[in-house]
């Protein structure tokens, strides 16, 4: 529970929020806002942004504050019902923290806390896209709960990620941080890609 000082703060802060949700039309813009990212098919990217976009649409402080109200305990949320704001605030508030607010306190969570990988595989196919072959691959990471995850994208994309990987890593790496079978096959690796890529005469 908030002791004397922590209620004076949250009333003061579902205070500022009411307020900047007063105007005609913003409660249904958040709640679409809200909506598109429940239902959206990168829901853990869009989460990661939600509290901007918030900000952006609100204010810093009200867009952070609604956040916070869509993920505290049962027990401080309670605490809203004593702060003197429009009937329709509140009953949206209610609304949206029983509709949304597991969901986007899970992923949260998830993302300030990522799991840990214990495994991958990594295999090849051929797609045909508009008529043409596409080489792809398909990457699979298990988490350290034993949960499989799948990612399939172009060849150029986990090149590319490749790259990124070594090049964000390379500069802080101690000197007996890749084995010597690593070093040859990742040298094997860049010297087949670049035969395979090189410009015949």
């Amino acid at each position: 529970m908030l002791d004397h000082e922590e209620k004076f703060l949250f009333k003061e802060e579902i205070l500022h929020l009411a307020n900047a949700v007063a105007e005609p039309g913003v409660l249904d813009n958040v709640e679409d806002l809200l909506t598109d990212v429940i239902t959206s098919p990168r829901f853990d990217s869009e989460v990661f942004t939600l509290e901007r976009s918030l900000q952006v649409m609100l204010g810093p402080r009200a867009g952070t504050t609604l956040v916070g109200l869509l993920t505290i305990t049962p027990e401080v949320f309670e605490e809203v019902a004593e702060v003197r704001i429009p009937a329709e605030v509140h009953e949206r508030l209610v609304a949206w923290r029983a509709r949304f607010g597991l969901a986007i306190d899970n992923a949260l969570n998830f993302l300030n806390n990522p799991d840990g990988i214990q495994g991958h595989n990594f295999a090849t196919q051929v797609a045909h896209v508009e008529e043409r072959r596409v080489l792809q691959g398909r990457l699979t990471l298990v988490r350290y709960n034993n949960e499989p995850q799948f990612f399939q994208a172009d060849a150029s994309v986990f090149l590319g990620l490749v790259t990124d990987i070594m090049e964000r890593l390379g500069p802080y790496l101690e000197p007996d941080a890749v084995d010597a079978e690593t070093l040859s096959r990742l040298r094997d690796a860049v010297a087949l890609i670049e035969r395979k890529t090189a410009s015949r005469p």
